[in-house]
């Protein structure tokens, strides 16, 4: 899926090609969610260029609105002709013999729905991508600062079941999406993979961590309060719609607490560290306190639409 992500785009279909496991049968769906950037004549532009398609045939679905995260997802699953769907963000790059490793970890567990990639940061530096599901005690656990050690669950070099794992290089059985009615279009992006495992999770499904795949995930987002403000809007907006579909009020709101509480701490540290972002943080602690203020992406979008 890409949103205004034309050289990322380019880059991802690259490693798609280049990665895909011999003797595999697939395909490649482009999702361009109503980008103004040339992002899908970029993509037309590549799929008549390359020689051998080793990935298979290339279909692109251009959105003339944009839409969610989630929906355009499930959007993807649905119109894939395959057993399993290899979900990746615009600025995620697999490296050689990533959805190999992805698709036999699928192949053998068949009590699992999705296994995800390790992801790295631009400089290769692995980064967490999956984590327990989310509730008070993971939020008290935050509260702490002993999130990475008891919350995350990527690392290690062993395949691990994982409570839920980030969608930016996501293997997913469409058998086990198609029983679940995919992901939940109220959560435009932010806890839509997180919902989506929760129910496969409830529906006798399990997800995996598979250390041995490896995808580089950019970081796209910026410390630039202006410029981030929706996402830190819809981010904690869509937690807080996570909690109230899950657990309910109660725990929505003593989530909303530890959470806001942490992230005061952490602003009020980085008001003595350098290069740590002070306003960032306090903005997040007056969101995760208030999660319906303010502007989100999905009503940005929304309002272009209108």
């Amino acid at each position: 899926m890409n949103t205004n992500g034309r050289e990322h785009l380019l880059a991802c279909l690259g490693a798609i090609e280049r990665t895909h496991p011999e003797g595999v049968e697939g395909e490649v769906l482009v999702l361009d969610n109503a980008s103004d950037d040339g992002s899908a004549a970029a993509a037309r532009r590549w799929d008549g260029e390359r020689g051998s398609r080793r990935a298979g045939e290339l279909r692109l679905l251009a959105l003339e609105r944009r839409a969610g995260k989630a929906e355009n997802d499930s959007t993807l699953m649905r119109a894939a002709r395959g057993r399993c769907c290899l979900l990746l963000n615009e600025d995620s790059e697999l490296r050689p013999g990533a959805a190999g490793a992805l698709l036999a970890a699928l192949e053998a567990d068949p009590g699992a729905a999705a296994a995800t990639a390790q992801l790295l940061d631009s400089d290769g530096e692995p980064v967490p991508c999956a984590w327990r599901f989310p509730g008070v005690r993971t939020a008290l656990v935050g509260a702490l600062f002993l999130h990475r050690r008891l919350t995350v669950q990527s690392g290690g070099t062993e395949i691990r079941r994982v409570d839920w794992a980030q969608s930016s290089a996501l293997l997913v059985r469409r058998e086990a999406a198609d029983e679940v009615a995919y992901m939940d279009p109220a959560f435009f992006v932010y806890y839509d993979e997180c919902d989506f495992a929760k129910r496969l999770a409830g529906a006798g499904w399990h997800s995996l961590f598979v250390p041995a795949a490896e995808a580089v995930h950019h970081d796209q987002l910026s410390t630039d309060l202006a410029a981030g403000l929706p996402r830190i809007v819809e981010f904690h907006r869509n937690r807080d719609l996570y909690m109230r579909k899950h657990h309910g009020p109660a725990a929505a709101l003593a989530v909303r607490l530890l959470t806001a509480w942490s992230y005061a701490l952490r602003a009020l540290a980085a008001t003595v560290l350098p290069r740590h972002p002070a306003r960032v943080h306090w903005a997040h602690a007056r969101q995760a306190l208030v999660p319906r203020r303010g502007t989100s992406i999905a009503d940005a979008a929304r309002t272009s639409m209108s």
